[in-house]
């Protein structure tokens, strides 16, 4: 008999069981390692953020496959494993060695339709991609805008004050570290495509936009050379 090809591939209780995999192997990533890991000199550069960055990734790409039409099983399991690897191999090869893990996954638990594991594969081995958006699947797309969304808005001012604080910066500082969110909202909404991601960037950089107009407002001399940021 073949395989029997379901219309949702993934159950709930299936992707449970798939997260609860990638957290234990992030974690196993970094277990034993005395510094904390490779790439742990920052605080974020853990298995809890990366795990935290995985599961934002999957509820932005949901939202915009959603939205935008795409296979909503490839989008979110390729989300999950898409940064399994980031902690144990060199950036420049994480995506192709998370494909490898996803694609062992995946032929080791279930009975999977190919077609499905390959488009799974293929978004988590080309998630890194830096071309045009539109060159790639929809199901691709969703993956990469919600990996920079990601790092835009709330949660990238955060982690641009967890950076100040482990360098010992001051808030003096922060006029600065704030602009690079911007700018790296900036150059996201420019590689973007559809139009949900466009509506959730331009909504995050809303937020810190606000954000920095309080702080130059509170902070004395935080802009010295009086170069107005009310026009960014």
């Amino acid at each position: 008999m073949g395989v029997e090809i379901r219309e949702n591939p993934v159950t709930d209780d299936e992707f449970e069981e798939m997260k609860q995999f990638v957290h234990d192997y992030l974690a196993a990533s970094v277990e034993g390692e005395d510094d904390g890991g490779r790439m742990r000199w920052y605080p974020w550069h853990s298995a809890d953020y990366r795990y935290n960055h995985i599961l934002n990734v999957i509820d932005i790409s949901t939202r915009i496959a959603e939205k935008e039409g795409a296979n909503i099983d490839v989008v979110r399991v390729a989300a999950l494993f898409h940064d399994i690897s980031k902690l144990e191999v060199d950036q420049d090869v994480h995506a192709e060695a998370g494909a490898r893990v996803a694609r062992e996954y995946l032929k080791s638990h279930g009975n999977y339709p190919s077609s499905f594991i390959d488009e799974v594969c293929d978004s988590v081995r080309a998630h890194s991609y830096q071309g045009p958006l539109m060159d790639l699947p929809l199901e691709t797309r969703c993956l990469i805008e919600s990996d920079l969304l990601d790092k835009v808005g709330a949660n990238g001012m955060a982690l641009i004050l967890l950076r100040m604080g482990y360098e010992a910066r001051t808030h003096m500082d922060c006029s600065e570290m704030i602009d690079r969110i911007l700018e790296r909202g900036e150059d996201a909404i420019d590689r973007i495509e559809s139009d949900s991601a466009e509506s959730i960037a331009h909504q995050r950089l809303k937020r810190v936009r606000w954000f920095r107009e309080w702080l130059v407002s509170e902070v004395a001399e935080l802009e010295p050379d009086g170069v107005d940021h009310e026009e960014r």
